[in-house]
């Protein structure tokens, strides 16, 4: 890290949003301190790094609280400028059909982890009056989601959480930003056990470089809340405002129901 080029912390950035996330920051000039869990950082890094900036790679599962300590620890003594707290993870499936395990897996990283890297970090930004603060919430944040009911709340956690604390630093110089992408092309849906069998995951999806870039754009503006990516994103994003709860659930349940996919039948990931 160097002295002369603000800093800023992503996670889950091994792929996906978090790559590319990752890759805006490089490309103005940041230096980065990156998280995931997975083997392909190492690679990632190595990529950013030839962009002429620092690298500072730190393979932990935050999904545990040794990993959120670990990732915690390697920034300790650091000016972190901006932190785009990204990681996440889904699990499709009716609740009552999922590994108990599973769903608790969701909740540990998407909420847990979070609230716990947050407020070590956002402490530190305020007490200097100045720093970036973003979290990765989804358009599923504004629906009920049969078959992946334990995804959606918690991004509804998240997004509740960012605008609260959107209201609590209202004049401290820290600004705090959520956005909110639609479908992207990453390994969510593989992950998530989604990919083969429900329309959701075999659907077209945003690049996730198109949605890194306008998020990007939104953090440093300062702008609260921004639903980034394709026009049809933008489009669900508009109508999650206004349908009823009813009407939103059951068009989800269409899309993320095991077996409505293109590819759905024996054999595929469930």
């Amino acid at each position: 890290m160097t002295d002369t080029r603000p800093l800023a912390l992503i996670t889950g950035a091994s792929a996906g949003i978090g790559y590319e996330l990752a890759r805006q920051f490089a490309e103005h000039g940041y230096d980065l301190v990156v998280n995931a869990e997975d083997e392909r950082l190492d690679a990632a890094a190595r990529t950013l790094r030839g962009t002429g900036i620092r690298v500072r790679s730190v393979r932990a599962d935050l999904r545990t609280r040794e990993g959120v300590e670990e990732l915690l620890a390697a920034v300790d003594g650091l000016t972190v400028d901006v932190a785009a707290l990204n990681a996440g993870v889904g699990r499709g499936g009716a609740f009552v059909d999922t590994d108990p395990a599973d769903d608790q897996a969701v909740i540990d990283l998407n909420i847990t982890a979070t609230v716990r890297l947050a407020k070590p970090l956002l402490r530190a930004m305020v007490a200097r009056g100045a720093g970036r603060i973003a979290f990765t919430s989804s358009v599923a944040a504004m629906i009920p989601g049969p078959c992946q009911p334990v995804y959606n709340a918690s991004k509804s956690f998240v997004q509740s959480f960012a605008e609260a604390l959107q209201e609590e630093v209202r004049d401290t110089g820290v600004t705090i930003t959520s956005f909110m992408p639609g479908a992207t092309e990453t390994d969510f849906f593989r992950r998530a056990g989604m990919a083969g069998d429900t329309r959701m995951g075999t659907s077209k999806k945003d690049d996730p470089a198109q949605v890194a870039e306008q998020a990007f754009t939104a953090i440093m503006k300062g702008e609260k809340k921004a639903v980034t990516g394709s026009v049809k994103a933008k489009a669900l994003g508009t109508a999650g405002k206004v349908l009823p709860d009813g009407v939103k659930a059951a068009a989800h349940r269409k899309l993320a129901e095991p077996g409505t996919g293109k590819n759905a039948g024996p054999g595929n990931e469930r």
